[in-house]
């Protein structure tokens, strides 16, 4: 008995070194959370900044080191994970926004405010707020929060079966929900923002887990290659296939924004923190599209004439959805919410193509996506109300109140346009020239149309970005009640390398691309 449970059984040879950047961000995590529970109040927010900064920093660095061992891609924990140079490029990235991202959700303005509530679990205008207010209490839970869900991200986009990208799903998902609840203004709207993203959250994961069920039962496996052996040597069972891989493919969608499973996008979009929208709008992003890279390419590759038609329907809808409504917005996070939608239509016209060069223009047009991003949520956090006794409040997120910035400062309306223009896909900067990537890899594929709608909802995407231009530029403002904080400084440092990235990625592009086209191909 014992020797056939043994010859069952056997554990998995782990290589720990290859899950080096996953541990660290994680291990860090669990540290974090430690600290708040030992740590006086006072030293805990200074530390747990330094920890996340020096964590992901240390995880970038091990995956730069794993980037000159991988080569064709290793197994690290049996079949439940592929470290291969996709993997760790997108990994990467993630990690990169979110060293950006924690120093914009540390910053503090003038008036030594962050961008949380005192106490996120009081009733908004309860005593116990007041008092939690007037107290200083800091919520610093916040990074280790973040940096469990750059964890989750890491292992989403190396995932090699179903059940560890699901759980990989939750592990990213569920600190979002509680980030999403913590902004210290407009607490009603930031906790029903976050009641909206956990149920819809919660209907797609329930599709993804479906699917997972079916495609198994295709298979008898949950691993992406096993599937992928399976059906290509298909005898029976196609709607199980069929229907299982639609069902996850919805789940992905619903995580990277694209229509009809882009709803929770806008509100939760304009209900976070300004610091945790940002994090959320580039790095769920990425991982989604990683995922849904790795799927495709690995799970599905022999349905590629099955599936087309979906990703043609949802690329054309997700480009001229975003871009139509984005047109009428009149909150400047609805506005870079649907923005992105838009932008989720773009990626799909690459994927549409299913080649190598698809891989590439994807994981390239996220990089200059994702960081320019960033930078655009911390301009939008530095914007603020002033209130008739001249007191700052909450954030300035009407589009007529940007009316007149470029006047009251101009530095960062520069800053803000550059990330606009990039958006737009205006030459010399990264989205140009990640649009042309994608547009040339679907062109390629035999995709012409989808490119010409692309480029006709891309110029339209230009009027609302050029509109904001105009009123920071152009336009007197109504009344005074618009003010740019002062902040520590923290947020500076972000948005710099967010403007040098984005004009370095449109204007000497080779050498990211050179990377990217050596990132173009999955571990089976």
């Amino acid at each position: 008995m014992t020797a056939l449970a043994a010859s069952v059984f056997s554990p998995p040879q782990i290589d720990w070194a290859a899950l080096s950047p996953v541990l660290i961000v994680l291990g860090a995590a669990l540290l974090g959370i430690l600290l708040e529970a030992f740590l006086p109040q006072r030293a805990r927010r200074m530390t747990q900044i330094t920890l996340s900064i020096l964590a992901l920093a240390a995880a970038l660095l091990a995956s730069a080191w794993q980037w000159g061992v991988v080569e064709g891609g290793v197994r690290p924990a049996g079949v439940v994970l592929a470290i291969d140079r996709p993997a760790l490029l997108l990994g990467g990235i993630i990690i990169i926004v979110g060293i950006l991202s924690v120093l914009v959700m540390a910053d503090r303005t003038e008036v030594n405010e962050d961008s949380y509530a005192s106490q996120v679990s009081a009733v908004p205008g309860s005593a116990y707020e007041e008092q939690a207010r007037k107290a200083g209490l800091a919520q610093t839970e916040v990074f280790p929060l973040m940096l469990f869900a750059v964890g989750g991200m890491q292992v989403f986009v190396a995932a090699s079966d179903l059940l560890t990208m699901f759980v990989a799903l939750e592990v990213l998902s569920l600190p979002l929900y509680l980030l999403t609840a913590s902004a210290r203004r407009r607490r009603l709207l930031s906790q029903e923002a976050a009641m909206k993203y956990f149920l819809l959250g919660a209907f797609a994961s329930a599709f993804f887990l479906f699917g997972t069920a079916l495609l198994y039962g295709f298979a008898g496996s949950v691993h992406l290659g096993t599937i992928a052996e399976a059906a290509g040597n298909l005898i029976g069972l196609d709607g199980l296939l069929l229907t299982g891989g639609l069902l996850v493919l919805v789940g992905l969608f619903f995580k990277m924004g694209a229509v009809p499973f882009h709803s929770w996008t806008p509100d939760v979009y304009q209900g976070a923190p300004s610091p945790v929208t940002g994090f959320m709008a580039a790095a769920v992003k990425v991982a989604a599209v990683g995922a849904l890279l790795r799927v495709l390419y690995v799970a599905l590759p022999a349905l590629e004439w099955d599936y087309r038609p979906v990703l043609w329907a949802v690329a054309i809808l997700t480009m001229v959805v975003g871009t139509v409504i984005a047109i009428v917005q009149t909150d400047i996070k609805r506005m870079l919410a649907y923005s992105s939608i838009a932008h989720a239509g773009f990626i799909l016209t690459a994927l549409v193509a299913m080649n190598e060069q698809s891989i590439s223009a994807v994981i390239f047009y996220l990089a200059g996506y994702a960081i320019s991003t960033v930078g655009a949520f911390a301009c939008v956090a530095l914007v603020r109300e002033r209130n008739s006794a001249g007191v700052i409040t909450s954030e300035a997120n009407h589009i007529s109140q940007w009316a007149g910035l470029g006047r009251r400062s101009p530095v960062l309306a520069t800053v803000f346009t550059l990330f606009l223009l990039s958006f737009a896909g205006i030459p010399a900067t990264a989205g140009f020239t990640g649009k042309f990537a994608v547009f040339l890899a679907a062109l390629d594929g035999g995709a012409a149309w989808l490119v010409v709608i692309g480029v006709l909802a891309s110029a339209a995407a230009a009027f609302f970005y050029v509109r904001i231009i105009v009123l920071m530029f152009f336009t007197e403002p109504a009344d005074d009640n618009t003010a740019v904080v002062a902040s520590d400084g923290l947020s500076l440092v972000s948005v710099a390398v967010a403007v040098i990235v984005t004009l370095v990625l449109g204007i000497v592009p080779s050498g990211i691309l050179e990377v990217t086209d050596s990132a173009a191909a999955f571990l089976p």
